[in-house]
């Protein structure tokens, strides 16, 4: 009989991780869809990982592990990836803003055959307004950036195992999940959902929050700000070309005194355009920086009973026996 694993990060969720539990449990129970799902708690200051323990001892089907401190969500998607043993696999959220009613469609649909199921925002739910033009505009940035449509694209999917196999066997420490799916190919069909409101708790996301991670991925996924540095300094030479055609033609009018504020502007155009290529170029040389130190992307402090293997400690992406 298949099995489906669900992949549930978490980062102060305390008051969802009980409801979360009872609310799949009972959904997937009700299909006859044989699960497991697997609960990781990103560093969570609060209590979340003593309410992953007490879920798991009371359901085997379920199961969990602590961060040593928060590595953000990606880190928690992949380390759920690798404690997965079913022959699919989702990731959502842990506070069913990804609407649980949705997962027996996606099963359905890789029970036809589809590998990779892009679940697609129809509707965003209730937001405020300075957070659904800080979320346009990431998701606007990252769909120029990678050459991808990712404006209703989520991080709820389904995937079938060889998918989340070749997903585990990348070598790349910095990974933005929502477009390696995309990358990797496979065959894939898309569901749309809409957002539900929160039961527990607000977003840990903030606009800075979001800038951040649209410059972490962006970087990490994408070299077209490197090829950006290129155009900025084509449109300096441009620039430089007008003020020297327009001090030749002053000089030989006799008035090359004036144009001090010109030449002004065009050396505040240019230190800009420079500091902001070496911006780039920094992020750059951080992510390398990053993937040459080779460190692991996350590190496991704690599991639960039901989790096999030696998994405490640094964890360097061999899955559990």
């Amino acid at each position: 009989m298949a099995k489906l694993s669900i992949v549930l990060p978490a980062y102060n969720e305390e008051q969802n991780i009980a409801n979360t539990a009872k609310v799949l449990s009972t959904l997937l129970e009700e299909q006859g869809i044989d699960y497991e799902l697997v609960f990781i708690s990103d560093g969570s200051k609060d209590g979340t990982y003593e309410e992953i323990v007490k879920v798991a001892k009371d359901n085997h089907h379920i199961k969990g592990a602590q961060f040593s401190r928060n590595f953000g969500k990606e880190a928690g998607i992949f380390a759920g990836l690798e404690l997965t043993t079913g022959d699919a696999v989702i990731v959502m959220d842990c506070d069913l803003q990804h609407p649980p009613e949705v997962i027996p469609k996606m099963w359905k649909l890789w029970q036809d055959g589809a590998e990779i199921v892009e679940g697609i925002k129809a509707k965003r739910g209730k937001e405020s307004i300075f957070y659904k033009l800080s979320a346009g505009l990431f998701y606007k940035i990252m769909s120029k950036l990678i050459k991808m449509d990712m404006n209703a694209s989520s991080d709820f999917k389904l995937l079938d195992r060889k998918v989340v196999d070749v997903l585990l066997e990348l070598p790349e420490r910095n990974t933005f999940f929502r477009a390696l799916t995309f990358w990797a190919g496979f065959k894939t069909v898309s569901i749309e959902y809409e957002v539900q409101e929160r039961q527990f708790g607000t977003s840990k996301w903030s606009f800075m929050s979001l800038m951040k991670y649209a410059v972490a991925n962006a970087t990490s996924f994408s070299t077209l700000p490197l090829q950006m540095v290129t155009v900025m300094g084509v449109i300096s030479i441009l620039f430089s070309v007008v003020l020297a055609i327009q001090t030749m033609v002053k000089y030989l009018m006799g008035t090359a005194v004036e144009g001090f504020t010109t030449v002004i502007l065009l050396i505040l155009i240019i230190g800009g355009f420079i500091m902001l290529s070496l911006g780039v170029i920094g992020h750059y040389i951080a992510r390398i920086y990053e993937e040459v130190k080779g460190r692991p992307k996350y590190i496991i402090s704690d599991v639960t009973d039901n989790v096999q293997g030696n998994v405490t400690g640094s964890w360097k992406g061999k899955r559990a026996e």
